[in-house]
C-alpha cells in the first residue's frame, strides 16, 4: 500500500442525482484500521474570467440555496457527460452573460473540496468578447443578474463577502497577480 493510501474494501451508493451522486466507502486505513468516507463525485465544472476592453470583470449575481444568500461570482457551470472543459466554458459564458468568445486561455484548475467531493474546477480567462446577437438561454431554475467590476470594485467586495467563493477569489488573485488595472 503507498504511503497514506486507503483502500477501499465496499462502496453503498446512497444518492444519484442530476448534478452530484453520494457515496459511503469502507476504506482501510494505511495504520490497518477501518473506517467511512463519505464521498461526493460530480463531473467537474468550469469557470471564465470574462474582461472587457476597458479592463472590466463580468460577473453574475445569483442565489445561492446552500447559503441562503446571493453571491457575486464570476460565470461558471457543470460539464456535461462527454464535454471538454473549453465547450463547457464557451456555453457558460454564452448562457450566464451574453458574451463569446474564441479566445479562451487556460488558467489552472483545482480540486474545490477534496475532503469530500472529486470536483475538478478549471478556470479560463478571455478578453476578446463578442456580444451575441440572440442570447442563449440558460438553465430554466437559474436566475443571473450581470454585473461589470474594476478590479479594485472587486477587491472591496471581497472584504464585503459579497464576493465569497474560492474560484471567484481565486481569479481576483490571479488578475491582481497579473497587474490588471
Amino acid at each position: 500500500m503507498k504511503l497514506f493510501e486507503e483502500k477501499t474494501m465496499k462502496t453503498e451508493n446512497i444518492y444519484n442525482g442530476s448534478v452530484v451522486q453520494l457515496q459511503v466507502d469502507d476504506v482501510t486505513l494505511p495504520n490497518g484500521k477501518a473506517s467511512k468516507r463519505e464521498i461526493i463525485k460530480h463531473p467537474g465544472a468550469v469557470s471564465v474570467i470574462p474582461l472587457t476592453k476597458d479592463n472590466k470583470i463580468i460577473f453574475v449575481e445569483q442565489y445561492r440555496k446552500p447559503l441562503e444568500k446571493s453571491l457575486i461570482e464570476i460565470p461558471a457551470g457543470k460539464m456535461e457527460r462527454g464535454e471538454s472543459p473549453v465547450v463547457t466554458a464557451v456555453r457558460e459564458l454564452e448562457e450566464e452573460t451574453g458574451y463569446t468568445t474564441k479566445d479562451l486561455s487556460f488558467v489552472t484548475s483545482f480540486y474545490t473540496s477534496p475532503g469530500f467531493a472529486d470536483e475538478l474546477l478549471y478556470i479560463y480567462i478571455t478578453d476578446q468578447l463578442e456580444a451575441l446577437e440572440t442570447p442563449v438561454k440558460g438553465d430554466h431554475d437559474e436566475f443571473v443578474k450581470l454585473l461589470e467590476l474594476t478590479l479594485d470594485e472587486a477587491k472591496q467586495y471581497v472584504e464585503e463577502e459579497r464576493i465569497h467563493d474560492a474560484k471567484t477569489n481565486y481569479a481576483i488573485l490571479y488578475l491582481h497577480a497579473m497587474g490588471l488595472n
